[in-house]
């Protein structure tokens, strides 16, 4: 891994922050000084995490589990997509879908119709179809292509989310704090750290700023995948070559069978986890047939239109009926008369007790 120097976070600069009044005061720790009414980031402690961050993920990757990089700001999007694209890892640029991380079955149904899609033009269902139809399933294609094209390859749930911006993000961070995901983000002034595992004290707002860190972040991702490329290659080497020498007697089997019993039940409950996963996902996730991406295709027009296409005019028209019951449900209930006795019979009264008197 290369050393990160101060001077060249420095030239990027990751040492802006944001201004002193929108600062939040649980970054004090990673403030330097002010000036000019903006909080300066200590880059010291910046190249301290970003190595700490470096370090972790490298270890993610080399495990085999995917990383996913969010970035929807604008400085950020086409930065990310190359940089991430390169190591080969998901990513998103566009807007974050709901929903993404706690309902991975609905969103793997959404990459499904992608592939159904893909499949359609292969065996020459595509070309069945009408002139009309094509151009909608064309357009779907486009759409999924560009919110979800990225992801495609992730069968599960990632094993760490590296945000830029977290207070942009804050749906993806809540999403993965509910699953326990790992958290690393580069993190403002302006942003709570406590939400993250992993910080990166960092101005997340200039392009180049954001450039310098995610090149060191990659970088990191790079070493942990080809550390597991060794290793794999490593273990298919010992395997087909034979290097392991088997012992000639039960007695000297013995210590090795007892210290190899722990590693064989972690690695056995390890994948027992893993295919389970996969194997629920792929269950809940139904095969997408050709009818259904062409009824949702043809769909899709139909309601934005329906929504267009409200009349005005009703709602007017709701408006007297609608106040009118709220005056009726407003009304106090009828008041029950009661019979009062009138003002000559009251007179009348009086008089008689006078004569008798």
């Amino acid at each position: 891994m290369s050393k990160i120097e101060v001077k060249d976070l420095l030239d990027a600069g990751v040492h802006f922050g944001h201004l002193t009044r929108k600062w939040n005061p649980n970054m004090a720790p990673y403030i330097y000084m002010e000036r000019n009414g903006i909080h300066i980031i200590n880059l010291y402690k910046s190249v301290a995490k970003i190595e700490e961050a470096n370090e972790a993920l490298s270890k993610i990757a080399a495990s085999g589990r995917k990383i996913l990089f969010v970035a929807t700001k604008k400085q950020a999007k086409d930065i990310v997509s190359e940089k991430v694209a390169n190591v080969n890892m998901p990513y998103i640029t566009e807007r974050w879908p709901g929903g993404m991380l706690t309902n991975f079955v609905t969103i793997r149904k959404a990459v499904k119709k992608m592939a159904a899609i893909d499949k359609m033009k292969a065996d020459g269902t595509f070309n069945t179809l009408s002139k009309k139809e094509k151009l909608q399933v064309d357009r779907l294609r486009a759409k999924l292509e560009k919110n979800l094209g990225s992801i495609s390859d992730m069968t599960r749930l990632p094993g760490a989310l590296f945000i830029v911006d977290i207070r942009r993000e804050h749906i993806a961070v809540k999403e993965a704090q509910k699953l326990n995901i790992p958290i690393f983000a580069m993190v403002d002034t302006n942003a709570d750290p406590r939400d993250v595992d992993y910080v990166i004290p960092a101005n997340d707002d200039a392009s180049k700023s954001i450039e310098k860190i995610m090149t060191l972040v990659t970088e990191a991702v790079a070493e942990g995948l080809k550390e597991r490329q060794k290793d794999k290659a490593d273990a298919d080497a010992a395997a087909t070559e034979g290097e392991v020498v088997a012992p000639t007697t039960a007695e000297e089997a013995a210590p090795a069978v007892e210290a190899a019993k722990p590693a064989k039940k972690k690695t056995k409950a390890a994948k027992k986890e893993v295919v389970e996963e996969v194997a629920a996902v792929e269950e809940a996730v139904e095969e997408v047939t050709a009818e259904e991406v062409i009824e949702e295709a043809k769909a899709a027009p139909v309601e934005a239109a329906a929504k267009a296409e409200k009349p005005a005019k009703a709602k007017k028209a709701d408006k007297p009926a609608k106040a009118k019951k709220a005056v009726e449900a407003a009304a106090p209930a009828e008041v029950v008369e009661t019979e009062e006795p009138a003002e000559d019979a009251v007179e009348d009264t009086d008089e008689e007790t006078k004569e008798e008197k």
